[in-house]
C-alpha cells in the first residue's frame, strides 16, 4: 500500500485553491489570458505532484523489492517512466 507523504498532499492542497481561485476569476469576467495563465500554473503544479508520487512510490517499490531479496529494479523503473508518460 502506498503512503502519500505530506508534501504531495500539500501541493494538491495548493492546487485546489489554484483551482477554486480561477473559478472565481471566471464568475468575475477577468480576461482570458490571465485565467488561462492560471489553468497553465494549476497543470504544471498537477504536473510537478505527479512527478513527486511517481518518484516516491518508485523508490518504495524499489526499497521492497530490494529487502525481499530481487535487485532487478530495471521493470520498476520502467513501469514509473511509463506512468509519468501517459499522465501528460
Amino acid at each position: 500500500m502506498m503512503i502519500y507523504n505530506d508534501k504531495s498532499v500539500n501541493r494538491l492542497k495548493r492546487v485546489e485553491g489554484q483551482i477554486k481561485g480561477i473559478l472565481r476569476m471566471m464568475d468575475e469576467g477577468k480576461d482570458c489570458k490571465d485565467v488561462i495563465t492560471q489553468l497553465s500554473a494549476a497543470r504544471s503544479a498537477i504536473d510537478r505532484t505527479i512527478a513527486v508520487i511517481v518518484s516516491s512510490n518508485l523508490e518504495h517499490c524499489i526499497r521492497e523489492s530490494i529487502e525481499s531479496g530481487n535487485n532487478d529494479s530495471s521493470k520498476l523503473v520502467e513501469e514509473a517512466v511509463n506512468m509519468l508518460v501517459k499522465s501528460r
